[in-house]
């Protein structure tokens, strides 16, 4: 049997983390969320994801300055950075990750990308 592929979700919106816990989840991976930017690197170090979804509006550490610190150590693991923004495209700082997505109720392409990255990584 294959083993589950690993997700983590950093997102301060407790909504949003639980909603792609429950999408993800019955798409058949593991998922990790965290509410708390400042963790993340700890938690990759254990969970070892093979995949970040990454929000880049927080308050404690903005998505954008954890995609740096993930990047340095991290080169080779894709993140998607997740925004209800989407003029965060012009931010040249982004095209540190894989995907951009804009959020939206419908996680339908997120799910797209996410299939995209693993199937190419396999």
């Amino acid at each position: 049997m294959e083993e589950k592929k690993k997700i983590l979700a950093i997102d301060d919106e407790e909504d949003i983390r639980f909603i792609l816990k429950e999408e993800l989840t019955d798409e058949g991976y593991e998922i990790l969320t965290l509410g708390d930017p400042t963790q993340a690197l700890d938690a990759i170090a254990s969970f070892k994801p093979d995949l970040i979804l990454l929000d880049i509006k927080m308050p404690q550490m903005s998505g954008i300055e954890l995609l740096g610190k993930i990047r340095d150590r991290y080169y080779d693991l894709p993140v998607i950075l997740l925004t209800a923004y989407s003029s965060f495209k012009r931010d040249t700082a982004s095209l540190a990750s894989d995907q951009y997505i804009v959020k939206s109720g419908d996680l339908t392409e997120l799910k797209k990308r996410i299939e995209r990255i693993f199937r190419v990584k396999v």
